[in-house]
């Protein structure tokens, strides 16, 4: 299911465009693991996908579980929760950059990132300037204002080199050099060569990328599979579907380029 507004008011469709759970949700975010946060009354909760609340509303931000637990932010300061509400990991980080991953999760402390465990214990030092989430087994992060990738030791796999880097999906990791993104595959070798203005990780085999003002999708040789068209797109697929925008509306896309819930404001 994917989260749209409708008169003013956020609910869920499914892959024909149905609309499935309709509320009076001020912001809703995507579902993971079954659950979806959504907010109501300046307060985020969440919910499962008949729209029932499992989680009532009760926190300043919410965001989507991941491998069990989800961060939250209680008082400024941010934590974990499990799927019962309870807190397993007490608010206490300024920041904690990413969800768990691979039982690792990226948080700032005084001017460094490090990871921390499912216990909130480090096991990475804060040394880094960034530190994405842990995926494939790597985490880019961001030292002398380049990016590389380490594993779960620390050691540097790709050494620091990139202007921009994001973590890896699907066995490609998307990366900025002289300007132009392309994707690297884990021993840091080109696999599509730097070309794009944007891009976005890959996701059921797919990749949006924006070459001068439009936006597309790339299989994993580079091949445009839906050429670019849209003004903007949201995010890869999930379930089939992809948010895109044309015209300042949105609507979401299958596979084949095919509007299922056309674009709306």
């Amino acid at each position: 299911m994917a989260p749209v507004e409708i008169d003013g008011e956020f609910g869920y469709i499914d892959k024909t465009g149905e609309t499935v759970i309709r509320d009076d949700f001020e912001s809703a975010l995507t579902f993971s693991e079954g659950l979806a946060p959504v907010e109501i009354g300046g307060k985020w909760g969440y919910i499962d996908k008949t729209g029932k609340y499992t989680i009532n509303p009760q926190f300043l931000w919410a965001f989507p579980f991941s491998e069990g637990m989800a961060r939250i932010e209680i008082g400024n300061k941010y934590g974990y929760i499990d799927k019962t509400g309870k807190i397993v990991i007490n608010p206490q980080f300024d920041w904690t950059l990413t969800v768990f991953s691979e039982a690792l999760a990226s948080i700032w402390m005084g001017s460094r990132y490090g990871y921390m465990n499912r216990r909130g214990r480090y096991v990475i030092d804060p040394r880094l300037g960034l530190a994405g989430a842990f995926s494939e087994g790597l985490a880019c992060v961001k030292i002398d204002g380049k990016y590389g990738y380490i594993d779960k030791t620390g050691r540097y796999v790709v050494n620091p080199q990139f202007v921009y880097a994001f973590g890896f999906s699907e066995s490609l990791a998307r990366v900025n050099i002289d300007g132009k993104w392309g994707y690297i595959d884990k021993t840091g070798k080109f696999v599509i060569n730097p070309q794009f203005d944007l891009a976005g990780d890959f996701s059921e085999g797919l990749a949006h990328v924006k070459v001068g003002s439009k936006w597309g999708y790339i299989d994993r040789t580079g091949k445009y599979v839906i050429n670019p068209q849209f003004d903007w797109a949201w995010g890869g697929f999930s379930d089939g579907l992809a948010s895109v925008e044309v015209g300042g509306k949105l609507g979401y896309i299958d596979k084949q380029g095919k509007y299922i819930w056309e674009p709306t404001k």
